[in-house]
């Protein structure tokens, strides 16, 4: 059996598959299987995968009808792993060559570990690398993931990961697959924050390890599924719905409550006031604030005056162009 199975889940990437799996095939670490799935592509994708069947190491799975989510792809990948480890390298992005046997090292010295991630760069559609991919997380703790640790799960859980997603790119995991099942593996019905509740509900069996050294590319275009929920609300229903999970298996200080209650009313009421949510969008959001924040009445004042703002300034700039 191999050490690890790794999952590439595509869907409509062929203009960055063959770099994709030559960074994967190039990796120091080579006791693996690759596992290559196809969520029912419209361009040349099954094209470029076939030509890496020759290698005894690849399987081919493809779909004859798109699942409509990525997690539902990771899960079916998860299923045909014989390995111990998986690494779950999405289509879009690439790998230093050391980035497998860096992590599997890390699984490998301490059992306790669910999963270990490193590091990522973001990367732009032409390879251009643009900064690091948590740069977000500086207001978290401004130096926390700029040098490696190994934490309990449950207090980084209680600490961050119920603020937000800590692990930026699953392309920089490396989890154990019998945890991953131990779990549930992905929640299917989230379709852009399953891999934040995965992360916490692993990391709430045992223990997490980060290296800060950038051994992963995360790639950012507009063709992505994040790139794509940035013009409804579904995402700030999602982060709201996966908090609100974590919020029942671990009970955070009164500082990161309200920490990310002040935080996420500036997500939650410009929805809510939203003419294009749906009342059934807007009534999700309301069930999980009102289940996370006791006072979110308080919160609301300053959001809805920051959104009238930019609402009135959206009106007159529109009659200027219309005069």
């Amino acid at each position: 059996m191999p050490t690890v199975s790794i999952i590439v889940p595509n869907y409509n990437h062929a203009r960055f598959l063959r770099q994709r799996l030559d960074s994967i095939l190039a990796q120091s670490f080579q006791d693996f299987e690759l596992i290559l799935l196809d969520d029912c592509s419209t361009d040349d994708s099954r094209t470029i995968l076939e030509e890496y069947a020759h290698d005894p190491r690849v399987r081919l799975g493809f779909n004859e009808s798109n699942s409509g989510s990525p997690f539902k792809q990771w899960n079916k990948g998860v299923k045909l792993a014989q390995g111990k480890y998986v690494w779950i390298a999405e289509s879009d992005d690439y790998a230093d060559p050391r980035l497998l046997e860096r992590l599997v090292a890390v699984l490998e010295a301490d059992t306790t570990v669910a999963f270990a991630y490193c590091r990522s760069w973001c990367v732009t559609e032409d390879d251009r690398q643009d900064g690091f991919s948590d740069f977000y997380l500086v207001y978290l703790n401004e130096s926390r993931w700029t040098t490696d640790f190994c934490a309990e799960g449950r207090d980084e859980c209680r600490d961050y990961l119920i603020q937000r997603n800590t692990v930026p790119n699953a392309s920089g995991v490396v989890l154990r697959k019998e945890v991953y099942e131990r779990v549930g593996g992905a929640d299917e019905s989230l379709r852009l924050c399953g891999d934040w509740k995965l992360w916490a509900a692993m990391a709430l069996t045992g223990r997490m390890a980060y290296l800060s050294e950038p051994l992963n590319s995360f790639r950012f275009h507009e063709a992505s599924v994040r790139s794509k929920s940035a013009h409804d609300s579904r995402d700030v229903a999602e982060h709201l719905r996966v908090i609100r999970w974590i919020s029942e298996q671990v009970t955070p200080t009164e500082a990161v409550r309200e920490k990310l209650c002040e935080m996420y009313s500036f997500h939650w009421v410009p929805a809510i006031m939203s003419t294009h949510v749906p009342p059934e969008l807007k009534r999700s959001i309301l069930s999980d604030v009102r289940a996370i924040d006791p006072h979110a009445l308080r919160r609301v004042v300053r959001p809805a005056l920051m959104t009238l703002q930019l609402k009135l300034a959206r009106h007159f700039q529109f009659a200027r162009q219309r005069t």
